[in-house]
């Protein structure tokens, strides 16, 4: 299984990301996450996905709010899957985000879950790793069954307090 890596372009990210990062952990992901900012160190944000590939990660999760163009930016310089997570902002709400993030020019994708969608984020890069990793698409199985099943307990339930005799 090859690393996920979350990158945020700011610290101040981090209350939304940590979100995806348990996430990351309680599945057992290998994963590194740093803070690389497109347009202060544009350098590093270069350099860190044009390697990323050769060193071992799958998967990039850009966070951003903002000017938000960390995802778009390191898509430029990789082809590896790209998932935008926009983070919430005072000024529009994070849909300034999220428009940075889904209006990417043709040849340059990059994937987008919603504001403060961190934690699908991780599910889906998890999905992705579960394509090449049997014991990882697994893990996603069993988790897509336990909210199945909660679920049902939930209507149960709410059938047994709105119905009971």
């Amino acid at each position: 299984m090859g690393k996920i890596a979350v990158v945020l372009g700011s610290k101040s990210d981090f209350p939304v990301v940590k979100n995806c990062v348990a996430t990351l952990k309680n599945f057992g992901a290998e994963y590194v996450v740093r803070v690389i900012s497109a347009h202060r160190t544009a350098d590093e944000a270069r350099n860190f996905a044009a390697d990323a590939r050769e060193n071992g990660i799958d998967v990039i999760i850009c966070a951003a709010g903002k000017a938000a163009h960390l995802g778009g930016f390191m898509a430029a310089y990789t082809t590896l899957p790209i998932i935008g997570l926009p983070v919430k902002t005072d000024m529009m709400g994070g849909m300034d985000s999220l428009l940075s993030m889904v209006q990417m020019p043709s040849g340059v994708p990059v994937a987008c879950v919603g504001v403060n969608g961190a934690e699908n984020a991780a599910l889906y890069a998890l999905e992705i790793e579960g394509i090449t990793d049997p014991k990882m698409a697994s893990r996603m199985a069993l988790y897509r069954d336990a909210m199945r099943d909660k679920i049902a307990e939930d209507d149960k339930a709410l059938q047994d307090e709105l119905y009971a005799k």
